[in-house]
């Protein structure tokens, strides 16, 4: 499946919040394992959108975490 930038910008925000809530979690096992497919669903789809745009695996991810963490420097 094709993903888009948005689409990536979404599983990145999903893996954020997974950790975040991993900190308050009365079931840590549970959290942290919400956590680790969250974080595995955005680097799947990151490798994927790299390959069928051609990028840079690395500088898609960059891009993505960048528009999540940092919203106010992209353009």
């Amino acid at each position: 499946m094709a993903h888009t930038f948005e689409d990536l910008v979404e599983l990145e925000r999903a893996a954020v919040t997974a950790h975040t809530q991993l900190h308050t979690a009365d079931d840590y096992p549970a959290a942290r394992a919400a956590w680790l497919d969250a974080a595995a669903a955005f680097q799947a789809a990151v490798t994927t959108h790299a390959a069928a745009e051609g990028s840079s695996r690395y500088e898609v991810e960059m891009a993505v975490k960048k528009a999540v963490r940092h919203p106010e420097t992209v353009s």
